[in-house]
């Protein structure tokens, strides 16, 4: 079975979330954007994880969906309050638990921050989990609850919760907060998890990275690389997502996470990523001083800030190449099939999809913002259509979609603005020291083909 994956979100008990993640209202959102499994996030919080026991209820071995009575009631009151967009697909959203944990500990002479998204097969598994972290920490505090405790030890507990569970290191380049990071984490997935390395067989890309900026390290061949969107409000569900082919179960996604090639019941199909320039650390920077430079402008500074002389916040990016042990393109498309080199090489190699969320391409063609009526009145015609975010984004031709009928954006421009999106073919300005980069269409499309018959043009953008 094909299934669209977010596994790493956040609940209304994380610092800094929307109270709007309830459980009904990210079974509708998961349908809105076309997502079949998604994780519930904080299943370490103790009012969440109860939250999560009294409206899920068990499908496939490990994998719950939302009960009926709970989905109609939303549906029919609150969604309704909300004016929430009606996808037509049918779809059942599977859920799984998972949360995210942040470590900090001294290491080496340095202080290590490492987040890590761990994954469990039942309320029985999280609930012990949760009693073992409970120990050693205030879980009620945040959704995302951090430990003073080594990385390989966190693993360990997990394991000894129930030895199905899963760790993926979390969004592995971010300066700040992970395995790879330039301010304070390692040089390897191996130095960092030391005997239990072997145990982590995915990583996660994060938003200011994609998948050809992983393919220039060797020493990640052997991991299954995945995206999730790491949301902090229901309507970011499936920025970044993950696609597996693999039979509906714990037990199929934990072969897929088992490494590159995947285990015999399932396996990494395609990835959707931002573009990883969006990301907010995808540059060397300094926020406060407007200062963003590509790795090779840095290096000339010495990494110094050229307005305030203070060392820049280090992009991703620039901590790639610093690791990296092959040439890396970050335009760079994905073969067909993994490529047939000695060993591991590009067997983690895998199709991948760079997208930008419709509401911030609608706010771009419609000079509006992405908040605001206009979009989501223009938002909601669409997912209706299409059947979810990610169908049309992904899937629908683009002829068709030249022909629907949208407020406030005409199906042309829309079908052109797509067209651009799914060849890569757009301005971007990258992110960095924790700013949110800018994606644009700004294209002046002369003669773009809608089928064999049928061309449009419209003004630069």
């Amino acid at each position: 079975m094909r299934l669209m994956a977010d596994l790493h979100i956040h609940s209304r008990f994380s610092i800094a979330t929307s109270p709007k993640l309830t459980v009904p209202s990210l079974d509708r959102w998961a349908r809105i954007k076309g997502i079949d499994l998604l994780g519930t996030g904080d299943c370490t919080h103790p009012k969440w994880l109860n939250e999560l026991a009294g409206v899920l209820e068990p499908e496939e071995d490990g994998f719950f969906r939302l009960t009926k009575q709970t989905q109609e009631a939303f549906d029919s009151i609150q969604a309704l309050a909300d004016d929430l967009p009606d996808p037509t697909a049918e779809r059942s959203v599977r859920f799984v638990l998972t949360g995210e944990i942040s470590t900090v500990y001294p290491r080496g002479g340095r202080t290590r921050k490492v987040h890590h998204l761990v994954i469990l097969p039942g309320f029985p598994a999280a609930k012990r989990f949760q009693t073992m972290l409970g120990k050693i920490a205030n879980l009620s505090s945040d959704g995302r609850p951090t430990l003073r405790i080594d990385s390989r030890d966190l693993l360990s507990m997990l394991l000894a919760a129930d030895e199905r569970s899963i760790l993926v290191p979390a969004h592995i380049w971010t300066p700040w907060f992970s395995v790879l990071g330039a301010r304070s984490g390692f040089d390897s997935i191996e130095e960092c998890y030391g005997d239990l390395a072997s145990r982590v067989g995915a990583i996660e890309t994060g938003l200011s990275s994609n998948p050809p900026m992983n393919w220039a390290l060797s020493a990640l061949d052997r991991f299954a690389i995945i995206s999730n969107s790491d949301a902090h409000s229901p309507d970011k569900l499936g920025r970044e997502a993950t696609i597996f082919t693999m039979e509906p179960s714990f037990t199929g996604l934990a072969d897929s996470l088992s490494g590159a090639a995947g285990g015999p019941a399932g396996s990494v199909a395609e990835t959707i990523e931002f573009f990883p320039q969006e990301g907010k650390y995808h540059y060397d920077g300094h926020r406060a001083c407007g200062v963003s430079l590509s790795p090779a402008e840095s290096a000339d500074l010495q990494g110094l800030c050229p307005v305030c002389g203070k060392p820049l916040t280090p992009g991703v990016m620039r901590r790639v190449l610093e690791l990296a042990d092959r040439p890396m393109d970050e335009w760079a498309p994905c073969p067909p099939s993994p490529l047939p080199l000695p060993g591991l090489s590009g067997a983690n190699r895998r199709p991948y999809h760079s997208l930008v969320p419709l509401a911030e391409l609608l706010g771009q063609l419609m000079g509006v913002g992405p908040g605001t009526k206009k979009v989501a009145a223009a938002y909601a015609a669409l997912v209706e259509k299409a059947g979810s975010e990610l169908a049309l984004l992904m899937d629908l031709p683009i002829e068709k979609i030249g022909r629907l009928a949208c407020p406030g954006c005409p199906g042309e421009i829309l079908a052109g603005a797509i067209g651009l999106m799914r060849r890569g073919e757009v301005s971007v300005r990258p992110g960095c020291d924790g700013v949110y980069g800018e994606v644009k269409f700004t294209f002046d499309i002369k003669q773009v083909t809608i089928n064999q018959d049928r061309y449009l043009s419209a003004e630069k953008l």
